[in-house]
């Protein structure tokens, strides 16, 4: 097992990509400390399965628009677990709007603390415990748009390509001290948060034209990427963004 005797911290795991990195973490033989904002139903489903499983499933819930309970819950975290090897910085939201002219700069400021800084204020206290075991792997999951604009996705673009300089510039600080950075960049996903969009046949039929795959992804093959960049498998990567997307920015393009 790749991940025998260590633990994991993956927020947003009620669900979607972050229950399928959670129970593939378990799996790999990690205990697994499980966020959620609102699933507490979800949470507790992922748990079981973690358990299930034979490894340790604490749950937290926080909300990350409070950015002061965010400042406290890696130490919760911490402190109910004894040590954390792995951070996954899943949890995150979408600005909704049809033109980023729509979007109010109370929605704008909460995509920013969701997406951007919550995860920052998680990365850097992670990196504090790791750096001083000097071993450890912080996993941001970005976005596409972490480098493709999207119409009325101003604040979810600004926050995932923030957090993409926010891990490049982190890796770059962290390297010599043992601790690793990387992000995870999906394109669309079959997840709840997609679930509108695949339904709807012209939506979705617009959407897939442009993945030269011809498909959304699935959950488990993001959470395959995750597996890798937290095992010592990928000892020697650092800094890098690993695009999960069916090939999408072959079309559409990007940095």
């Amino acid at each position: 097992m790749r991940l025998d005797g260590r633990t994991a911290f993956v927020t947003g795991a009620d669900s979607g990509i972050g229950r399928a990195i959670a129970l593939t973490f378990a799996r790999e033989g990690a205990d697994v400390a499980i966020h959620y904002h609102v699933d507490q139903r979800g949470a507790g489903q992922t748990a079981d399965a973690i358990r299930h499983h034979g490894r340790r499933a604490e749950v937290v819930q926080t909300d990350f628009d409070d950015l002061a309970a965010v400042e406290a819950l890696f130490a919760d975290v911490l402190a109910r677990m004894g040590t954390i090897d792995i951070l996954v910085n899943n949890a995150g939201k979408g600005d909704n709007a049809e033109t980023s002219l729509e979007i109010d700069t109370a929605t704008f400021i909460n995509v920013l603390n969701v997406d951007l800084i919550a995860p920052f204020i998680l990365a850097r206290e992670a990196a504090k415990h790791m750096v001083a075991r000097r071993h450890g792997s912080i996993i941001n999951i970005t976005s596409v748009h972490e480098t493709i604009p999207s119409p009325g996705g101003a604040g979810y673009a600004a926050a995932k390509g923030g957090l993409r300089m926010v891990t490049r510039t982190l890796a770059k600080e962290l390297a010599p001290k043992g601790v690793r950075v990387n992000n995870i960049a999906p394109g669309m996903i079959a997840t709840p948060m997609t679930t509108a969009t695949l339904l709807d046949k012209e939506q979705s039929d617009r959407a897939l034209k442009n993945i030269p795959l011809g498909r959304p992804g699935e959950p488990q093959e993001m959470a395959n990427v995750a597996l890798f960049l937290a095992s010592d498998e990928a000892s020697y990567v650092t800094g890098s963004t690993f695009f999960a997307d069916g090939g999408l920015l072959q079309n559409i393009g990007g940095a």
